[in-house]
């Protein structure tokens, strides 16, 4: 087998293998892993501004779900009192989330186990290797490559 042949094969035994390490080490035990990626972005967004609000856009593009597995998620965000749709002030056809900022401590219990998780990989990596797969897995998402 030809060196460019087996880093392929190998990069794709890496990619099954890290998948499979995350999906069975439930990262996100306590919440379903769909809300707990969206609620991730909306905290950030809050964290940033004071006020959360992220659009269904937005979640689409930075998530590649599905627009229908969005809004099933959104949905049952609301319902748990952990979202609250609202209009754009903008662009009334946009629809937007925030958090219900006093139902956040019970996302932030989920977080924090992942945050715990993280910490472990970084002891297991080290703080350059973790910054390296920073870098190198937004430069991935960030090229749209799964769009070719």
């Amino acid at each position: 087998m030809d060196d460019r042949k087996e880093l392929k094969e190998n990069v794709i035994l890496s990619w099954v293998r890290l998948t499979g390490i995350l999906k069975n080490t439930r990262l996100t035990q306590g919440m379903i892993y769909n809300e707990a990626v969206v609620m991730l972005l909306v905290n950030r967004k809050y964290k940033e501004d004071g006020e959360g609000l992220v659009s269904f856009k937005d979640i689409v593009r930075e998530t590649k779900m599905l627009k229908s597995l969005v809004n099933r998620t959104i949905d049952s965000l609301v319902g748990k009192g952990l979202l609250i749709r609202c209009d754009g002030e903008a662009d009334r056809r946009t629809t937007y989330v925030r958090p219900v900022t006093e139902n956040l401590a019970s996302y932030l219990q989920v977080h924090k186990h992942s945050l715990e998780m993280v910490d472990r990989i970084i002891e297991i990596i080290g703080v350059e290797d973790a910054g390296a797969f920073v870098r190198l897995t937004n430069k991935l998402v960030d090229s749209d490559f799964s769009n070719d």
